[in-house]
């Protein structure tokens, strides 16, 4: 399983950047998850796209309305669109699958199940 991050970088508040996160090596129809974590900070869920009927679901009040998730079955990109960003969207965003189809994306540190991570890319928004 192999998850690949990408989109980020450096914006002025108010702006807007999509993030893709490209999956290979596991079941296309599985869930992908967005998490975040800004310096200092633990890692935080914001968003699932559950993708056999493509519902979408946010974990963090601030990004609902500003951010949509996207992921059509069978597609080896699932985004996130944000817009509106803020000083305190700052962070590095992982993408995740833990190899389920329904969210939320479960984080198992060991055991049986994985939780597959991407590389992160970072978001930078200034004020």
């Amino acid at each position: 399983v192999q998850l690949q991050a990408s989109g980020g970088g450096l914006v002025q508040s108010g702006g807007s950047l999509t993030l893709s996160c490209e999956a290979s090596g596991l079941d296309l129809d599985y869930a992908i998850g967005w998490f975040r974590q800004a310096p200092g900070k633990e890692r935080e869920p914001i968003s699932c796209v559950r993708r056999t009927d493509g519902s979408g679901y946010y974990y963090i009040d601030s990004a609902k309305g500003r951010f949509t998730i996207s992921g059509a079955r069978g597609q080896n990109t699932v985004s996130l669109e944000m817009k509106d960003l803020r000083p305190e969207d700052t962070a590095v965003y992982y993408c995740a699958t833990d190899e389920t189809f329904g969210c939320p994306i479960t984080i198992h540190t060991s055991g049986v199940w994985r939780t597959y991570w991407g590389n992160g890319t970072q978001v930078t928004v200034s004020s």
